[in-house]
């Protein structure tokens, strides 16, 4: 079953600055001295991305030479990684940006300011069939509520908590405003070329949505899906385990597209699974976790928790047969203790202040930074969650 694996990558947004939490922003200069690294419109943040790889330890190591490299920079500088996915500290007032020449780049800051100014971390799985990746879209767009659940990480910005778990996700500026559940690549490909025309998205790339097809001609050559919905996930493992879950999932629908496409699966029409999918993820950008969703194949509410422990009892067989067990482990802990948003939230019920618990996640990423191996983790009394 290994060999059916799907290829992977990942696209990670990083923001830098020092150690108490306060973001400095040092992309241009760290594109320019780190080969990997590109910029984003405001220089607070910087990207990198991992090789398509199908293997998950590759993945892993992937994940981590990249960040050690630019640590190693930042070290040099006083400066470190920060965790969140927002200006947890501020300042959202400004845009900084990085390439003042850029036109492009100045659309963004001119049309959306800083609600652009966001980490979080892409999931690209590699499927090639068109038939299979419109499936696929379909079922990760109306499940991907339960994927920021899991990685909610920006509950604070401007250094107070808004009462959200992903403030990101509420205030991206989705683009266009409604995207429909593509029924096919002849759907995708009309619905791109209207969008253009009509000036609602600006290029091939202004598809900002939970997911979307990808692929390096778009909207003709496509060949993977894109999973855009996650806040930053500073734990690679976790990063991991968040996506083993998606690819088994797709796995379930490869195998069984009548009972897991939403298309051929739902009671609901195309329209309103749309509208569904998009009202599950503001209330999980809301509530991660404990948010109210509506199940897309009756329409029935369901928390984000009980959802997740559902499928994943539902998948453990596969898992199990499949090798990818062990890396499904991390959400044990999250479904159990929370995930980042919760944590921090209840730390700042305690008293703790905003720059003490960035502080300590700080170090925390840092020191297992030093300590993380490719290697699965340990399989000895692995069971289901629930």
């Amino acid at each position: 079953m290994s060999a059916s694996l799907l290829t992977k990558g990942f696209e990670v947004e990083l923001f830098t600055g020092r150690s108490d939490g306060r973001v400095v922003g040092v992309a241009a200069e760290a594109a320019a001295a780190l080969s990997g690294f590109v910029t984003e419109p405001d220089h607070r943040n910087l990207e990198y991305i991992t090789e398509p790889d199908a293997d998950y330890a590759r993945q892993l190591a992937l994940l981590l030479e990249p960040r050690r490299r630019l640590r190693h920079w930042l070290q040099d500088r006083g400066l470190t990684l920060l965790p969140g996915s927002t200006l947890s500290l501020g300042d959202s007032r400004r845009f900084e940006r990085s390439d003042p020449s850029n036109p492009y780049h100045g659309f963004i800051a001119s049309a959306y300011g800083t609600r652009v100014v966001t980490a979080s971390v892409h999931i690209n799985l590699g499927l090639t069939a068109m038939g299979p990746l419109f499936a696929a879209c379909r079922l990760l767009r109306c499940e991907a509520a339960l994927l920021l659940a899991l990685s909610a990480s920006s509950p604070f910005l401007d250094g107070v908590a808004t009462g959200a778990h992903s403030q990101r996700w509420l205030q991206f500026p989705l683009t266009p405003e409604q995207v429909p559940l593509f029924l096919d690549h002849g759907h995708y490909i009309r619905w791109m070329e209207e969008q253009l025309a009509a000036g609602t998205m600006r290029n091939i790339r202004h598809l900002w949505t939970s997911v979307r097809p990808n692929g390096d001609d778009r909207p003709h050559r496509l060949n993977r899906v894109e999973i855009r919905i996650c806040d930053l996930i500073s734990d690679p493992r976790l990063l991991l385990a968040i996506t083993a879950f998606a690819e088994l999932r797709l796995w379930q629908l490869l195998d069984d597209p009548d009972a897991h496409d939403p298309l051929l699966a739902s009671r609901l029409s195309p329209d309103s699974l749309a509208e569904l999918a998009d009202a599950n993820d503001q209330a999980a950008a809301r509530l991660s976790l404990d948010s109210e969703l509506r199940d897309w194949r009756s329409g029935e509410t369901i928390t984000a928790r009980a959802w997740l422990r559902r499928e994943i009892d539902a998948l453990w067989p596969l898992a199990e047969r499949s090798g990818l067990a062990p890396w499904l482990l991390p959400l044990e802990a999250v479904l159990r203790d929370g995930n980042q948003a919760i944590r921090w939230l209840a730390l700042h019920r305690q008293g703790e202040s905003i720059e003490a618990i960035l502080s300590r996640e700080v170090v925390w990423m840092e020191e297992q930074e030093r300590t993380w191996d490719p290697a699965p983790l340990n399989t000895e009394a692995l069971h289901p969650l629930g």
